[in-house]
């Protein structure tokens, strides 16, 4: 086994040509995973002070198989992405490689060269990852102690073979409700507005920004320079892979709706939304576009349609499921 740390963001250009390659067949394969987000994330969101650090493991000269980017911020060890933006994490590595890609990500981080850290805490690791088991099993033997607790759902839709199929698996109240609103936004001829690679993207990202920013005033002080960056990175980024979805809910040529989606692995990931709640208010267009976009899903054959993180309500009137992400703890 070889193992290589490279500190700071050169990792990113370094790996550039693998980087994506693995993290397609990783254990956790999300939009989150892949070099052009990680890259973004760590530029326009890191922990002032923080360092970056990433472990390269190889079978042999040429074999990656398990790429481990994580950040260390007052001693203690991080995902690089957690915890806020950014709704699954994990080792980059095969269900086939996990347990020797974790075990030599240990030895490095282990070695007395390496820079000194206290705690890790690696969080957003989903359910069915092998590394929960893996994790515990390799604090043992380094002598850490490990603490696991779910840290938050993600609440996730499996995706029938029709729309009507949909509406039948759900509550009979919301599914009246949903139909009834359809209703109402075709009878005021709103239209739905998916952005294409011939559209203005930075326009319709300022649009998408403009329209979260009115939705709450938790999302209007939430959406700092440095998120907003993210966001034009990673849809240009997302666009120019063929995994972005951004959608608008439009009437009379105004936007009144939004979702910022990716459309990648077969699943729809929500990765945020806004409203204009005085535009067309009656229309209750934000419900519209979400049954819109889950109706485009199914019928371009989608299997899971994925809230991401956060239980709020409207995701379970349109059936959501709750699935549980980790926040794993190790001390020395």
């Amino acid at each position: 086994m070889i193992m290589q740390t490279i500190t700071g963001p050169d990792a990113f250009s370094q790996l550039a040509d693998e980087w994506d390659s693995l993290a397609a067949k990783s254990i956790t394969n999300t939009p989150f995973q892949t070099v052009a987000y990680q890259e973004s994330w760590w530029r326009n969101l890191h922990p002032q002070g923080s360092s970056l650090h990433t472990i390269v493991v190889r079978q042999d000269n040429n074999n990656l198989i398990g790429i481990a980017s994580l950040y260390i911020d007052n001693g203690i060890l991080h995902f690089n992405g957690c915890v806020e933006e950014t709704d699954y994490l994990d080792l980059i590595t095969t269900a086939e490689n996990a347990e020797a890609a974790w075990t030599a990500v240990f030895e490095a981080i282990t070695q007395p060269d390496f820079p000194t850290w206290h705690t890790a805490a690696l969080c957003n690791i989903p359910a069915d990852s092998p590394s929960r088991a893996i994790l515990a099993q390799l604090a043992a033997t380094h002598s850490l102690t490990c603490q696991e607790e779910v840290i938050e759902v993600c609440p996730i839709i499996p995706l029938p073979d029709s729309f009507d199929a949909y509406l039948d698996q759900i509550d009979s109240k919301q599914r009246r409700e949903i139909n009834r609103k359809l209703r109402r936004a075709n009878g005021a001829d709103a239209k739905l507005v998916i952005i294409s690679p011939e559209d203005d993207l930075d326009q319709a990202v300022n649009d998408f920004l403009n329209l979260l920013q009115k939705s709450t005033f938790e999302k209007r002080d939430w959406l700092t320079d440095g998120r907003r960056a993210v966001f034009f990175d990673t849809a240009h980024a997302a666009m120019k892979a063929g995994t972005l979805q951004l959608m608008f809910m439009e009437v009379d040529g105004t936007k009144a709706a939004t979702l910022f989606n990716f459309d990648y692995n077969g699943r729809i990931w929500v990765y945020n939304s806004g409203l204009d709640p005085e535009a067309f208010g009656a229309l209750s267009l934000g419900v519209v576009l979400t049954a819109k976009a889950i109706e485009w899903a199914v019928e371009n054959g989608r299997a899971t349609f994925d809230f991401l993180r956060g239980n709020e309500t409207y995701k379970y009137r349109f059936g959501a499921q709750d699935t549980e992400i980790y926040k794993i703890t190790l001390n020395k």
